[in-house]
């Protein structure tokens, strides 16, 4: 006789998408994304507003999950949810909204790591062309992190460097506000640098040891290059728009791509796989795609397996709640969680 397969409730509230996905086995049948349109007229996430916002979309978001993936409340076997990091009011929405389910239910709590839960996204049944083998090396980028993670297994991950400041989906954002793009840019300098040249302009890059990254420098060597620019051309970020952000992509990605080249030197590991919010960018995509060419097995999600989603919490709970890694009610929400 065939085994159920196990049936997870995946909740995601750590910025500001409230998000809730019913995994069953390997398979997404329902990922729910409400986002919060409300921020943009303040150029950023502001982090009351975004819990506010949770608060209200939390219960449709799961009711839905449950209606598309046709699965009764009654069905579901576990919860895994966002423990962190993240903003800690949004956090606390999800892992307190968890709990009071999870104990309603009688069923066990998963509280996952929000970027270690990007990077088992690949194991998602339709998330990819390729699964990964073990061990294989993650580029993980998105708004608030940049790492090179080595994982050698599901439960086994080991960060091989990070960003010293600025992460770069945070260096897209605020070139494209030097640019007066609205909020959230980088999406916005991906599609507009399709038109542009990426070598009209050079930027500072920085000089970094090991496989660690910084973006601050880099943003102030945009800013120097607008600011006398503009005392000749005074409509010269208007008159350059699109040159300006395909040479500001190159210099991001080419800075990523030089620390994953050095990374996969190092470990000798080839199997590579992106994560994260800016794993979206065309040119990353791209790059890391040609890299098929030196031997690299490459593992590129699908879009909406990028950016911050529930079916990948759901996917990493299944390794934990295999793993018997449950939590208790006395569990709370971390904005700073540790790797």
């Amino acid at each position: 006789m065939t085994a159920k397969p196990t049936i997870i409730l995946g909740i995601e509230s750590s910025c500001d998408d409230t998000s809730a996905a019913i995994l069953v086995g390997n398979e997404i049948r329902a990922n729910i994304i409400a986002g919060q349109a409300v921020h943009k007229q303040f150029g950023g996430v502001v982090p009351e507003l975004a819990s506010r916002a949770h608060q209200e979309n939390i219960i449709p978001v799961v009711q839905t999950a449950l209606q598309t993936a046709q699965i009764k409340l009654s069905d579901v076997d576990a919860i895994s949810f966002t423990q962190g990091p993240g903003l800690m009011g949004s956090l606390t929405v999800g892992t307190s909204f968890a709990k009071a389910l999870g104990l309603a239910l009688d069923v066990p709590l998963i509280g996952v790591h929000h970027m270690k839960a990007h990077i088992l996204a690949h194991f998602i049944d339709d998330a990819s062309d390729y699964k990964p083998d073990f061990p294989f090396l993650c580029l993980t980028v998105s708004g608030g992190h940049t790492q090179i993670v080595r994982v050698n297994n599901a439960l086994d991950m080991q960060v091989l460097g990070s960003t010293i400041d600025d992460a770069a989906g945070e260096a897209f954002d605020k070139a494209a506000k030097m640019l007066g793009l609205p909020y959230p840019g980088g999406p916005l300098i991906d599609q507009l640098a399709q038109q542009g040249n990426p070598m009209a302009f050079s930027f500072a890059k920085p000089q970094i040891p090991d496989l660690d990254f910084s973006f601050s420098g880099l943003k102030t060597s945009i800013l120097y290059t607008l600011q006398a620019a503009e005392k000749k051309e005074s409509a010269f970020r208007q008159n350059h728009q699109v040159d300006l952000c395909a040479s500001i992509q190159n210099s991001i990605v080419s800075i990523l791509m030089s620390k994953l080249e050095k990374a996969v030197k190092q470990t000798k590991i080839q199997t590579v796989v992106i994560a994260g919010g800016v794993s979206a960018n065309s040119e990353l995509r791209k790059r890391l795609l040609a890299k098929k060419e030196n031997g690299w097995q490459v593992s590129i999600p699908k879009m909406s397996y990028c950016t911050d989603n529930a079916a990948m919490i759901a996917m990493a709970g299944s390794f934990y709640l295999a793993a018997g890694l449950t939590v208790g009610q006395d569990i709370a929400a971390d904005p700073r969680l540790k790797w």
